[in-house]
């Protein structure tokens, strides 16, 4: 169907000043194919089905709305987790500040680096991105594969004792910061990715993770407390046989914000859970818009997400399974539940599931509510101040999304994150 004038327009408009980054023959094809998916779908408007929850305008103006400076310590979210960091600033890798980019089991380059004509990436960079846009166009992220200027390209080849961190520092007020990170995990291998920070006033990250045979994939990410940030991330994952991919995120703050993850179940006995727990207050967007492919026999997949709104936040959550013919023996399950904290916010849900196999365990659930009133008068006649008692009954609420995390340490850093968010709210 041919694109509507609004939706051309808008597409130059936003290409239009921006250049295709110099690079080996093969990145540049892929870039150039990249540009022209991007000009055949056009850029998002309110009118596509995926996009009716959530406005596009400032993910795609050409000019970056200004995002004041907030000063935190991004840096110490995993401070006390032995580690390998990584640090971006505004979309700029700093050596400086980053660790050497060495570890046994792994190898660690620069997206802005490679000039080589033979490289492991070429047959991963933007391919992932492409199969992800079928059945549902996801044109963010071709324009980032197309002009995405850095990244990190990590391929894992053993057992990484250590996490890699990528911490993303937010410096300029009109920043715009492209990222696109390549991850490929060989068969048996396993890492975890930590990822921190606002990053930049408008921020379009790609991530796209191959995890071969019996490999396992952790990521945990915070994302910053900017309160003007806007962002849109995209996680593309390929699984193969018997192998685990498991993505939690923390939210908290930002003016926009759409989280996006495609992951495709190509191998049987493949693991993929995908969780993330939302604190909203005031003029705050989330959407978490998730499409999981089940495409081999005896996989399980998990979506897991839970938002607290106060204050006329809003919360988005879209989220489907399918299940091809021939998947059989298929467990898909996929929650979403929002608390609000008061009769300002609201919480838009589309849960979906679409199944061409018939042996299969496949659930979807969505609810919005309020604070049980019943369990808050129970805490509180037992001597609980009412502020201390709805924490508790927030971070219970949150409990099923945190729990996904394995890594013991950095589950309890996520829940003292929790805690320092709700103890910011009542000051």
């Amino acid at each position: 169907m041919a694109l509507t004038q609004v939706k051309l327009d808008a597409t130059e408009a936003r290409v239009s000043g921006l250049n295709l980054p110099a690079g080996p023959a093969w990145l540049t094809d892929a870039r150039k194919g990249a540009l022209g998916r991007l000009r055949a779908m056009g850029l998002p408007g309110r009118r596509d089905e995926y996009w009716k929850y959530t406005r596009p305008d400032t993910l795609i103006a050409p000019e970056v709305t200004p995002a004041a400076l907030f000063e935190a310590e991004e840096a110490t979210v995993f401070g006390e987790v032995d580690r390998l960091q990584i640090v971006f600033v505004d979309g700029v890798f700093d050596a400086a500040a980053s660790d050497d980019l060495a570890g046994e089991g792994i190898e660690i380059s620069r997206l802005a680096d490679v000039d080589a004509d033979i490289h492991w990436a070429h047959g991963l960079y933007g391919v992932l991105e492409t199969n992800g846009q079928t059945p549902v166009e996801r044109p963010l992220a071709a324009l980032n594969t197309a002009f995405a200027t850095d990244g990190v390209l990590i391929r894992v080849t053993g057992k990484v004792s250590k996490p890699v961190n990528l911490t993303y520092f937010h410096r300029s007020e009109t920043s715009d910061a492209m990222l696109h990170h390549v991850v490929k995990l060989e068969e048996g291998a396993e890492m975890t990715l930590l990822e921190n920070g606002p990053a930049a006033a408008r921020f379009n990250k790609v991530m796209e993770v191959e995890v071969a045979d019996t490999a396992r994939f952790h990521h945990i990410r915070t994302q910053g407390r900017d309160h003007e940030r806007r962002a849109a991330t995209h996680i593309f994952a390929l699984l193969g046989e018997e192998s685990l991919f498991k993505s939690f995120t923390l939210t908290a703050n930002g003016v926009m914000t759409r989280n996006e993850c495609v992951i495709e179940l190509t191998g049987d006995n493949a693991v993929a859970h995908v969780a993330g727990a939302c604190m909203g207050d005031g003029d705050f967007h989330h959407d978490d818009t998730v499409f999981i492919t089940h495409d081999a026999v005896n996989c399980e997949s998990r979506q897991v997400f839970k938002k607290v709104l106060r204050n006329g936040a809003t919360g988005v959550f879209q989220g489907k399974i399918l299940v091809k013919e021939g998947a059989q023996k298929t467990d898909g399950y996929q929650i979403s539940q929002s608390l609000l904290l008061d009769e300002d916010s609201q919480f838009l849900a589309k849960p979906e599931l679409e199944i061409y196999a018939d042996d299969v365990a496949c659930s979807h659930g969505s609810t919005s509510g309020a604070i049980d009133e019943t369990a808050l008068f129970y805490l509180r006649s037992r001597g609980v101040p009412e502020n201390k008692a709805t924490d508790l009954l927030v971070l219970a609420f949150l409990a099923e999304a945190v729990e996904e995390i394995e890594h013991e340490g950095l589950r309890d850093e996520i829940v003292g994150r929790l805690h320092g968010w709700l103890e910011r709210r009542r000051g």
